[in-house]
C-alpha cells in the first residue's frame, strides 16, 4: 500500500490515547486507528471539528454557514406549560360549550395524562379573561397582558406548535435539548460550540431561574437543562444565582490577593497541560479555559450585575420588581446587560405555569411577573438598536387542555397537559413581527393549518443565526449528533422576516 500523508489531527489522537482512553471509546477510538493506518488525508469541516479546534478559534470556523439575521438569543422559558386558550388562542365559541363535554371526535382517542384519566366526562372551561386586538396587526391578547400587548407588532405567534411529549421531564427536555431522553446537548451550548464567544470576558452561555410571586406548584428543574452533554464542558451553561456571589467562588477566598490568585492559576495551568500532553484528554483543555474565564469573571461579573448606575427610567421600563434581584424582572434586565456586553445566548427560566387547578389564583399572578418586564425588554432593545439582531424567544414546553381538570366554575377551572398545540413567539432577530403562523380548531385542541414540530422550530432559530441545522453537528460515539436529530425537519419560512 503506498504512503499518504496523515493529517496532523489524526496523528496527535492515536498519539495521545491511553491504553483506557482506547477501551472506553470502543468503536470510535477503532475507527480513528483505521483511518490512520490507511494513511487517508482528511479535511476537517464544521461538523467533525475537534473540541481543541473549538476552542482555539473560539467556534468553528465554517460558521455562520450563510448571513445571520441574528448574533444573540435571550430564550425565555415558562416552566410548567401556559395555557394558550387563556393567553393567545382566542376562541370565543367556547362559551357556548360550558361544561359540555369534549367531543370524542375532537379528543380522537389522544392519550392522557394519569391525572385526568381517571375522570368520568371531560367538560369545556372556556377562558375566563377578556381579549382584545392591538396594535396595527389586531392580533388577539388577553386582558392578562396588557403591557405585552403594546408590542405585540413585534411579535412574532406560533399557534401551532406540537410535541411528542405529555409530561414534564421529556417535554422540557425536548424543547432545551431536542430529544426526551436526557443528557444531550441543549440549545444554548449548541449556540457556544458553533458560533463560540463574543466576549472573552463572560461566558458564552448564561443561565437564570428567575423565582415567580406564586410557588403554589413548582416543577423540578436542574442543570441537566443547560448540559452542555457531549459537547467540550466549557459550553455549558453558565447559571447567576439571584443571592450571594452571583457565580459560586468567583470571589477569592479571605487573605487570597489577585496576585496570589493569578501565580496559583498560572501553576495549575502548567500542570494541566502536562497532563493535556500526557494523556491527550480534551477535557484538560476545557479546565484550563474555565480556570481562566473565571480569573476574568471576577472583575467583569460584578460590573454587570451592578444596577445601582441604572437611571431611574430603566426601571419605571421594566417595573418595580426590576430592582429585586431574583425575580423575572431583574432577570430579564440583567440579560439586556448581557446582550450589550456581547454574550451569546441568556436563558431566562420562569417556574409555575402548571396550571392543572386554580387558573384563577394563580395565572394573574404568573402574568404580572412577566408582562411590563417583556415589554420592557422588547422596548429597551428596540431603543438601544439591539433588537434587530437579538432574537427573543417566549414560550413553554407544551400547551393545556380546553377541557377542565377536577372541578369546574364560571370564576375557576384548572387544564391538564396537552402536547397537540401550544403558542410560543418570537421578538426581533429577524423574526417577522406582527403575524400569527398556524390555527387550531375551535377548541384549541388540534391544529388544522401550518403545523410547527420542536425540531422545525429549533431548525428555524438556527437559520435566523446563520446556520443550516443540517450542517451543524458532533461526533460523539460513532455518530454525528444534531440538536435537530435524525428526523425530518424543516426552516418555517414563513417566520422570516
Amino acid at each position: 500500500m503506498h504512503s499518504q500523508k496523515v493529517h496532523p489531527l489524526l496523528k496527535q489522537y492515536v498519539q495521545s490515547e491511553t491504553r483506557r482512553q482506547f477501551f472506553r471509546q470502543g468503536g470510535s477510538a477503532l475507527g480513528m486507528a483505521a483511518l490512520a493506518s490507511l494513511g487517508m488525508p482528511t479535511a476537517t469541516t464544521a461538523s467533525d471539528s475537534t473540541a481543541a479546534d473549538s476552542l482555539a478559534s473560539g467556534g468553528l470556523g465554517a460558521l455562520p454557514h450563510f448571513p445571520a439575521k441574528a448574533k444573540q438569543v435571550i430564550y425565555l422559558h415558562m416552566v410548567g406549560g401556559p395555557s394558550q386558550m387563556d393567553l393567545f388562542d382566542y376562541k370565543p365559541q367556547m362559551n357556548d360549550w360550558y361544561d359540555k363535554d369534549l367531543p370524542e371526535s375532537i379528543r380522537n382517542g389522544q392519550r392522557l395524562t394519569t391525572m385526568t384519566s381517571g375522570q368520568s366526562r371531560f367538560p369545556i372551561a372556556p377562558s375566563k379573561y377578556k381579549f382584545a386586538q392591538y396594535g396595527q396587526s389586531g392580533m388577539w391578547i388577553s386582558e392578562l397582558l396588557p403591557e405585552t400587548a403594546k408590542v405585540v407588532d413585534e411579535l412574532c405567534f406560533i399557534r401551532s406548535m406540537h410535541t411528542e411529549a405529555i409530561n414534564h421531564e421529556p417535554a422540557i427536555t425536548l424543547m432545551q435539548t431536542g430529544n426526551m431522553v436526557t443528557g444531550k446537548p441543549c440549545i444554548g451550548s449548541w449556540m457556544s460550540y458553533g458560533l463560540g464567544s463574543m466576549n472573552n470576558n463572560l461566558p458564552t452561555f448564561v443561565v437564570f431561574v428567575a423565582q415567580p410571586t406564586n410557588t403554589e406548584q413548582i416543577q423540578a428543574i436542574s442543570a441537566r437543562l443547560w448540559s452542555s452533554g457531549c459537547l467540550p464542558g466549557e459550553h455549558s451553561g453558565c447559571s447567576f444565582r439571584s443571592s450571594g456571589d452571583p457565580i459560586m467562588y468567583i470571589n477569592n477566598p479571605e487573605g487570597v490577593s489577585a496576585e496570589v490568585r493569578r501565580k496559583t492559576l498560572d501553576g495549575l495551568k502548567s500542570l494541566n497541560e502536562i497532563n493535556f500532553r500526557a494523556v491527550g484528554d480534551p477535557e484538560i483543555h476545557t479546565r484550563i479555559q474555565q480556570y481562566e474565564l473565571a480569573f476574568r469573571m471576577q472583575s467583569s461579573v460584578p460590573e454587570l450585575t451592578d444596577i445601582n448606575n441604572e437611571p431611574e427610567s430603566t426601571f419605571e421600563l421594566y417595573g418595580g420588581d426590576a430592582k429585586k434581584p431574583g425575580t423575572f424582572a431583574n432577570s430579564v434586565l440583567l440579560a439586556r446587560r448581557m446582550v450589550e456586553r456581547n454574550v451569546r445566548f441568556v436563558q431566562v427560566y420562569l417556574n409555575n405555569w402548571d396550571h392543572h387547578g386554580n387558573v384563577n389564583g394563580r395565572l394573574p399572578s404568573q402574568c404580572k411577573d412577566i408582562d411590563r418586564a417583556t415589554y420592557g425588554l422588547i422596548t429597551d432593545l428596540k431603543a438601544r438598536g439591539l433588537l434587530d439582531s437579538t432574537l427573543i424567544i417566549w414560550g413553554g414546553e407544551f400547551g393545556r387542555t380546553i377541557y377542565s381538570q377536577g372541578g369546574l366554575s364560571k370564576d375557576n377551572y384548572g387544564r391538564d397537559h396537552h402536547p397537540r398545540c401550544f403558542t410560543m413567539w418570537m421578538a426581533g432577530g429577524g423574526a417577522k413581527g406582527g403575524t400569527i403562523h398556524g390555527e387550531t380548531d375551535d377548541f384549541s385542541y388540534n391544529i388544522v393549518k401550518d403545523p410547527v414540530h420542536i425540531r422545525d422550530f429549533h431548525a428555524t432559530v438556527l437559520h435566523l443565526l446563520g446556520i443550516d441545522h443540517e450542517r451543524l453537528s458532533f461526533r460523539n460515539q460513532g455518530l454525528d449528533l444534531r440538536l435537530t436529530g435524525v428526523e425530518h425537519a424543516k426552516v418555517v419560512k414563513e417566520l422570516l422576516a
